[in-house]
């Protein structure tokens, strides 16, 4: 992530907590090495406030481990708690194993996020983000886009995802099921989910 990123999300935070009297819930990835670099060393071997999660679904069996830590000199805006998320995934059909780790910041204190709640703030938000990259990689190729300079790749973004709601607004639970019945009538059935009349 790009110091302009990072400076945008440090906005994000201040802007959710001060502003609207909200929280927040950040993943910290690896493209904010320093940030990153100070969760990944903090005394995670201590931790006493920790959750785990089992579940089989999706051909795999999955279970996740969230540590949580106070926290107060991460130089980030209002942090109050730092998780990490450990998760191991057994594929049913090839016994596969992986391991992934990430790490949360958050300004929800310990009081009002237990780490059994960090864990279901997370996994919602993850489904949540599923859903639309999903459909918006698989059925629109985004990451196949050549769009990428300017403001491109956010205009088609937001193209795309108003696509996706139009489309489960009018009932259709499959996407490329919606595209394709679109298309049949092109002249007519977009401007009709539009609701604009030709």
């Amino acid at each position: 992530m790009s110091a302009d990123a990072l400076h945008t999300q440090r906005d994000h935070a201040k802007f959710l907590v001060e502003a609207k009297k909200a929280h927040y819930a950040f993943t910290v990835t690896k493209n904010q090495p320093t940030l990153h670099e100070r969760l990944r060393v903090l005394p995670w071997g201590e931790v006493k406030a920790k959750f785990d999660d089992r579940t089989t679904g999706h051909g795999r069996k999955e279970t996740r481990v969230v540590q949580v830590l106070n926290v107060d000199d991460l130089d980030f805006p209002h942090a109050a708690q730092a998780a990490r998320i450990t998760r191991h995934r057994t594929s049913l059909k090839t016994g596969k194993r992986t391991r992934e780790t990430v790490y949360i910041i958050t300004d929800l204190t310990s009081r009002q996020a237990t780490p059994e709640r960090l864990a279901r703030l997370v996994r919602s938000h993850w489904v949540i983000e599923n859903r639309l990259h999903f459909v918006r990689d698989v059925t629109f190729a985004e990451d196949a886009s050549k769009i990428r300079t300017g403001y491109g790749p956010e205009n088609m973004a937001t193209l795309r995802s108003l696509a996706i709601n139009l489309l489960r607004a009018d009932g259709h639970t499959n996407i490329a099921a919606g595209l394709r019945h679109m298309s049949y009538e092109p002249f007519n059935r977009p401007l009709d989910i539009l609701g604009i009349t030709p």
